[in-house]
């Protein structure tokens, strides 16, 4: 599904990521952990292609029975039209929209809307809801339901359960690792111990490079 070889990220001169190596399978999730800085946003940021420089391999199989593509000089609409969706820390939401323009503006069917709100069931009374009227947790949902109306094949998610409501913590957890089990491939930067706990794999950063890797 993803292969990063000898990956190296920059803002401007200074170098984040220096020579990582990863491999996600179809259908695994994968669980980045490290303190603030380590570099696991920089990593998110540098598979989607957003606001870093890279060098070195990020390859994604586009097809079961294709070889892996390298991606690493694709815009970053190129790559989320290849399977890549992408939740950043920040959400990055439509204040002023809806919470279902907020969805729609994805250009997804009606047909995914239904899928996803069948995920995020707190979301179906808040459809006419702005985005700004939301709390933490209600907005996090949101912006992976945007995600998922894109139908990715890999999706990216950086801190999901940052500052947000236990009860929510426990619904966010649990649709991810829903999602896993229905063969969404899974990237996630994050913390939670049953998350953690959950993974098919999990990855420790350390001043931009792989200090730990362990496989279940």
């Amino acid at each position: 599904m993803l292969e990063l070889g000898q990956l190296q990220a920059f803002y401007g001169p200074a170098q984040a990521l220096f020579g990582v190596d990863l491999r996600l399978q179809v259908g695994q999730m994968l669980v980045l952990q490290g303190l603030n800085g380590a570099g696991k946003s920089t990593l998110l940021k540098s598979i989607v292609g957003l606001e870093v420089q890279t060098r070195g391999r990020i390859c994604m199989r586009l097809d079961e029975r294709a070889e892996p593509v390298d991606m690493g000089a694709w815009p970053a609409y190129r790559r989320v039209r290849a399977g890549l969706g992408y939740v950043a820390e920040d959400r990055r939401l439509f204040a002023g929209l809806t919470v279902r323009e907020n969805l729609l503006i994805t250009g997804g069917s009606v047909q995914q809307l239904d899928w996803v709100l069948e995920r995020f069931a707190l979301l179906k009374p808040m459809l006419g809801r702005s985005a700004a009227q939301m709390s933490g947790g209600e907005q996090q949902m949101l912006a992976t339901a945007r995600a998922l109306m894109m139908r990715p094949r890999l999706l990216l998610l950086d801190e999901p359960c940052e500052g947000i409501a236990p009860v929510l913590v426990e619904t966010m957890v649990q649709t991810l690792i829903d999602l896993r089990s229905q063969g969404l491939s899974l990237l996630v930067a994050e913390q939670n111990r049953q998350l953690v706990q959950a993974a098919d794999q999990v990855v420790e950063l350390v001043a931009g490079k792989v200090r730990d890797s362990t496989t279940r």
